[in-house]
């Protein structure tokens, strides 16, 4: 048994739960589902979408309870909670800064969650004992002001609980490094070193001359200087992992790198295999900025950012993959199918791959129709897997629909209906915006048995709206039916259905080739194509036991990548899989070191 098959016995047992009855949801889907806020920084230009960036979720504890979990996300007017990392609650906040938070610094230490907003002024410093009813009071009402050019932009608050000492990280700059700060703890958290020059100091530079994943554009091919941004500290056997997102949060190779030291502020070395989340294939792209947390089963996660950039630049969602650290102290996020069904753990896994569902995609590119089509906002743009394509009916009206065809009869688990803000007018997220369809499903299109009713649930906004069901239901057709969003249009990029189908998994790809070129940081990869093969997933690391790398790319594009995503004098091993509707192959041999 492969490290990839660990998942079958794992799903097979929690499925038979399932078909007992239980209906609570079990399952989660990136982009992650939770009322996104209406942004109002284009608000006096009229442009109107929903956001959200920057995650930092916080297990925050209170004496022997389990942990409750808060979101924090790039102005959003507030945070969400939840008790099971499934369903988020959006909590209102008692006070909050006129200018909203962008990228907020969140911790909690001893029952007290702290929390503190980007600034390159002076600012205060939150904290909360009650962050479930939206309590905040002032820690430090006015910290000191660095350099203006300086910050604390993108700040990271770490308390270190064996040195009982605070520290602050911050950076989102592709002039200036990640900084560092000890903060004393006596004088409300200010910085330790009175002086402002020599409050902080820096403690990592990109280099993306020898690391291929830090430049920037698409695919890492744009010669723009990069970004740094997004830092993070973790501490595990007693060392310290500062974690940075780069190269930009508009590219599908938006990353979280990480550097390790033996003291908070360093000096900290390059981790070996770098960067720790990386997803640059399938739907959900990007996993930048973000922080790296602890469930109360001990397992941990990797939060981070996906990119739309369809109505504003910034136009994002919010993704977290399973995370980990390995037998030699490696942090890792497993980002393998991450954007297709994983389930939530009851216990410490032992391997994150034991989460994957093994619910496949099963419409990529089906016959898709809909009711009515607005211009050439055409119905099979929901089902390339393109965030960045969508269909429009002529009106935003109860009774459109959507309809696929699978090819043939599947069991089907899960739905998945992401939207866009084409066009829209909505400036806030008011009790008027909430998001209401029903699902169908037939075996011969003509006979629909509905599955699924979202009038029948809590109103609440959903954006990437997902669905699982409480057992698989056999069908060749599913049809969405629209009853209501805000605003003008109905505008959805992604109707994704998963499950498994009736046949067999793909056979194991063979011919795979890997050459690294000249520049180090670039390999061309490929293999032969196999027949019934929906899409391939290209895995790689710096040894056979750590492929935690995976490229994801369609069966009907080409069969070669140029990979520019390496280190300069890093060995790497590769291998492939494919996968189709009925599942997963096994994983090829692996080949390396190259």
């Amino acid at each position: 048994m492969n490290i990839f098959d660990s998942r079958f016995w794992f799903g097979s047992i929690l499925l038979l739960i399932a078909f007992h009855g239980v209906a609570q949801q079990q399952t989660y889907c990136n982009p992650m589902d939770i009322s996104y806020r209406y942004n109002f920084e284009q608000l006096n230009e009229r442009i109107s979408y929903r956001s959200g960036a920057d995650p930092v979720i916080i297990n925050h504890k209170v004496g022997n309870k389990p942990g409750e979990y808060f979101l924090f996300v790039t102005i959003s007017g507030g945070w969400w909670k939840s008790k099971d990392l499934v369903n988020w609650q959006y909590v209102v906040p008692d006070k909050w800064p006129m200018e909203d938070m962008c990228a907020p610094a969140a911790v909690s230490v001893r029952d007290t969650l702290f929390l503190f907003q980007s600034t390159f002024e002076q600012r205060p410093i939150f904290y909360s004992t009650e962050p479930e009813k939206g309590k905040l009071k002032f820690y430090n009402r006015w910290l000191p002001r660095l350099p203006k050019d300086i910050g604390p932009w993108d700040p990271a608050l770490f308390h270190d609980p064996d040195t009982d000492k605070w520290y602050m990280y911050w950076g989102s700059s592709n002039v200036y490094p990640i900084f560092g700060a000890e903060l004393d703890h006596s004088r409300r958290l200010t910085y330790k070193n009175p002086e402002p020059s020599k409050a902080y100091q820096p403690m990592l530079w990109l280099d993306p001359w020898q690391h291929g994943w830090e430049r920037f554009g698409p695919n890492h091919s744009d010669p723009i200087k990069p970004f740094t941004e997004g830092a993070w500290m973790t501490k595990h056997n007693g060392k310290y992992y500062l974690q940075y997102g780069a190269p930009g949060t508009e590219y599908n190779v938006y990353a979280n790198g990480t550097y390790v030291g033996k003291d908070p502020l360093g000096p900290f070395e390059y981790a070996p295999y770098n960067p720790i989340a990386y997803k640059p294939g399938g739907y959900a792209t990007g996993t930048g900025h973000g922080n790296t947390f602890q469930d109360n089963f001990g397992n941990y996660w990797n939060t981070g950012t996906t990119w739309l950039g369809i109505v504003w630049g910034m136009e994002r969602r919010i993704v977290m993959h399973p995370a980990g650290f390995d037998k030699d102290d490696q942090l890792y996020a497993n980002t393998r199918f991450g954007d297709f069904p994983h389930r939530l753990p009851t216990r410490q896994w032992q391997n994150s791959n034991e989460l994957f569902t093994g619910w496949m995609l099963l419409n990529y590119k089906k016959p898709v129709t809909a009711s009515s089509t607005l211009d050439t906002l055409r119905a099979e743009l929901t089902v390339d897997e393109n965030p960045r394509t969508f269909w429009v009916p002529t009106k935003n009206q109860s009774g459109e629909t959507l309809t696929t065809d699978l090819g043939a009869e599947h069991d089907v688990r899960a739905v998945q209906v992401n939207y866009v803000d084409y066009k829209n007018t909505i400036f806030d997220s008011d009790s008027t915006v909430y998001t209401q369809f029903r699902l169908y499903a037939s075996k011969d299109g003509k006979k629909w048995d509905k599955i699924a009713d979202l009038t029948q649930e809590p109103r609440r906004d959903r954006a990437c709206a997902y669905v699982e069901l409480s057992a698989p239901v056999r069908a060749r057709y599913i049809r969405y039916e629209h009853v209501y969003t805000a605003g003008p249009y109905v505008a959805i990029n992604g109707f994704r259905v998963f499950g498994n189908g009736l046949g067999k998994a793909p056979a194991t790809p063979a011919k795979l080739t890997v050459v690294r070129q000249k520049d180090q940081r670039n390999a061309d990869i490929t293999w032969q194509k196999v027949p019934g093969a929906v899409g391939y997933n290209i895995l790689w690391g710096i040894g056979k036991d750590k492929l935690y790398q995976t490229y994801q790319i369609w069966n009907d594009q080409p069969n070669q990548l140029e990979l520019r995503a390496l280190n300069v004098g890093v060995p790497y091993y590769f291998a492939i899989e494919a996968f189709n509707e009925n599942g997963v192959s096994t994983v090829s041999q692996v080949i390396g070191p190259q």
